[in-house]
């Protein structure tokens, strides 16, 4: 007799089994069961992590960007020299890489979602302990406090999104590096007319965003508990390479190829998933795409901390007012807002990201030697072109997604990628102070700047070929 003909699952675009096959009804009950998600609490879920991630995102930032508007208000209130500064400056990078290491194990012990909320609620303590610092060590530590949340949830942006929307990972990455880039540019911009307006205490200043922080946290709570597969594909299932509900191991939707878009792939990674073992997940740290995305990354979270930290007092040093270098640095960073939207969608269409890597950095190259040859001149086109550049930083969390078929394959390239590069880019904001300090002024380190961005382009294209890391493991 003839095959019967299959139906097809909606979602997942796999087979659902023969009509009136009864032999496998009672073995496949459990994989209907995980697969099966009611559509009135996948819709609530869903809503509630689309809040939950432009809130964190617009947390992310600002503990950055608004010391960088009081850098020298701090320096003087704290008696710091500008080698002091410069480690002041490279401690986001240091504590991005030391504690983003441990956020997929936390994710696969706690959840996801219960390792943002925790991390919100680091951020909005050492936000709000910071102003009560009697010296440096003391703001060091609330400092690094704050920053080991921002840490943990950077990891675990692309794995949020690849879990919940594993079909919609260039839009909703958008959302969220845009969501980012707000509260980046808001808190550079507002930061000082705050301070003024609170009495002029710089301290006041830093501590008003321990308040933003509080209401992500309360964004969060409800996903503390999260573990559920979310709708829009099959679960993988931890040591079993199988695709729940498909009867097939490894099952991936129709028509996914290595160059496909992230959000094609079947599995999709959840907090119980997040620690797979290595036979299913691959080992990132043989995959040649995997060291030139993590050096992409540090390279770019170098020069976009060096931007955050220092361009403000280069502005001011060249002869630009206090509240104008903060609104500068406030227009390098607004251009992520509409950039950080419309690069992912444009990177998931395109099957190598090399093109956008060199033409962001070319932007950077410019900014930087106008920024060199007449810095008060053009400071409004350089910012421009200097927030242009500072959009790789979205790129690079679009192409963690683009870079692996699956979602444990992601957890692990987010943060090998993200530990890798943040440690590459400890060096560079303290260098910058130091050449700064001994050399009397700022041509030494603008051309540091704009050199860096010479092999950023290069690994950038090498981590934008048409290829993912499962391929080299």
């Amino acid at each position: 007799m003839p095959d019967e003909p299959q139906t097809l699952d909606p979602a997942t675009r796999t087979p659902t089994g023969r009509p009136g096959d009864r032999s496998r009804g009672a073995d496949d009950a459990p994989a209907a069961a995980d697969s099966a998600v009611p559509a009135g609490p996948a819709r609530w879920v869903g809503r509630f992590v689309a809040v939950g991630l432009v809130l964190a995102a617009l947390n992310l930032r600002p503990a950055i960007t608004s010391l960088g508007a009081l850098l020298e208000e701090v320096s003087q209130g704290l008696h710091m020299s500008g080698s002091v500064a410069g480690v002041l400056t490279s401690v986001p990078s240091l504590c991005f890489a030391v504690f983003g290491i441990t956020a997929p194990r936390l994710a696969g012990r706690f959840g996801p979602g219960a390792v943002v909320a925790a991390g919100m609620a680091a951020i909005c303590a050492g936000l709000a302990l910071r102003p009560f610092a009697s010296g440096t060590v003391t703001f060091l530590a609330a400092s690094a406090l704050a920053l080991m949340g921002i840490a943990l949830s950077n990891v675990l942006m692309p794995v949020i999104v690849k879990k919940y929307f594993p079909d919609r990972i260039g839009s909703m990455t958008g959302l969220y590096s845009m969501a980012l880039a707000m509260g980046t540019s808001v808190a550079a911009a507002a930061t000082v007319p705050l301070t003024g307006a609170l009495g002029g205490s710089w301290r006041l200043g830093l501590g008003v965003w321990a308040a933003l922080a509080a209401v992500a946290v309360l964004a969060w709570v409800p996903l503390v508990r999260d573990r559920a597969t979310p709708p829009g594909g099959p679960r993988v299932i931890a040591g079993k390479g199988r695709a729940a509900g498909t009867g097939e191991p490894g099952a991936a939707p129709a028509g996914s190829t290595a160059g496909s878009t992230a959000g094609t792939a079947a599995e999709t990674a959840t907090g119980a998933e997040a620690a797979v073992p290595s036979a299913v997940a691959p080992r990132v740290t043989r995959s040649r795409t995997a060291w030139a995305l993590g050096a992409f990354f540090g390279l770019q979270s170098t020069g976009a901390y060096i931007t955050m930290g220092w361009i403000p007092q280069i502005f001011r040093d060249a002869g630009v007012s206090a509240e104008t270098a903060g609104v500068l640095l406030a227009v390098t960073m607004v251009m992520g807002v509409p950039l950080a939207f419309v690069i992912p969608r444009l990177a998931t269409r395109m099957r190598t990201q090399g093109p956008i890597v060199v033409a962001l950095g070319l932007c950077g190259l410019t900014g930087y030697t106008g920024l060199y040859l007449a810095p008060a001149g053009g400071a409004w086109v350089w910012a421009l072109l200097l927030g242009v550049s500072n959009c790789s930083f979205p790129l690079a969390l679009t192409m963690i997604g683009l870079r692996s078929r699956t979602g444990a394959g992601v957890v692990k390239l987010s943060a090998f990628a993200q530990s890798v590069g943040y440690l590459i880019s400890i060096p560079g904001p303290l260098l910058v102070g130091v050449l700064y300090q001994h050399s009397g002024g700022w041509g030494l380190p603008v051309m540091l700047m704009g050199g860096l961005l010479i092999p950023q382009m290069i690994v950038g294209t090498l981590a934008g070929r048409d290829r993912t890391v499962e391929d080299e493991c």
